[in-house]
């Protein structure tokens, strides 16, 4: 459960804030003019401390409590712009679409792609198969995996398949996450950029109904807040 003591709003509120602007496409200037017409006021700066703060705790549940997904997955990067400069959301799906992991990195290369290949592991289990571009630095990623793997013991070797075709399935996901970044116009630093994607992923995943929870994506939310 995700300890709220010390602010100064009810937990609901927090999170209703939070949840609204992972979710749909307003900026923090818009949210806090929508709060103070519910009688809420709370400047952006703090919707933006709440955030960075409470999102990664949320996402850490959402991959706890995320259904099983399967062996065939998808992977692949887009671009995400951090003061000013191109920073890369390392993003994977399985073969029907639901979000496996995500990991933003500063570079795009052998080693980052198996510092998220083996963050995705961890997260959904072993694949037998996961379906990249023409990347080199991906397919690196996946033999160093494979030999990490080894030498743990494990005797299944990741397959990787080389498909542009099979990829449409993550590169058209990407849109959520982009449509919903395009209003922020950039994040001044790397460490709420990470935090918000984090966030903005766990309300993608609840929209895919990719949990065991009922109610609204607000309640799931919540829920996962516990």
């Amino acid at each position: 459960m995700i300890s709220f003591k010390g602010c100064h709003f009810p937990k609901p509120v927090i999170l209703h804030a939070i949840y609204f602007y992972l979710r749909y496409s307003v900026s923090l200037r818009d949210l806090e003019e929508i709060l103070a017409e519910r009688g809420v006021v709370v400047d952006h700066a703090t919707l933006s401390r709440w955030v960075a703060k409470f999102s990664p705790l949320v996402a850490i549940e959402a991959h706890k409590r995320k259904r099983p997904c399967a062996v065939s997955w998808r992977m692949d990067e887009t671009y995400i712009k951090v003061r000013g400069h191109w920073t890369y959301l390392y993003r994977a799906v399985d073969r029907d679409g639901k979000t496996l992991d995500f990991m933003l990195s500063g570079k795009r290369n052998t080693a980052a792609a198996t510092k998220f290949f083996a963050k995705a592991l961890a997260s959904s289990g072993i694949p037998l198969r996961i379906v990249i571009d023409k990347s080199g630095a991906n397919g690196a990623g996946i033999k160093e995996v494979n030999k990490i793997l080894k030498r743990f013991g494990c005797h299944t070797k990741i397959t990787t398949v080389r498909s542009k075709y099979l990829n449409n399935t993550i590169e058209q996901d990407h849109r959520f996450i982009k449509r919903r970044t395009r209003p922020m116009l950039g994040f001044k630093s790397f460490k709420s950029a990470s935090a918000t994607l984090e966030g903005i992923e766990v309300a993608q995943m609840i929209r895919k109904k990719q949990f065991d929870l009922e109610g609204s994506g607000f309640a799931q939310f919540e829920a996962l807040a516990g």
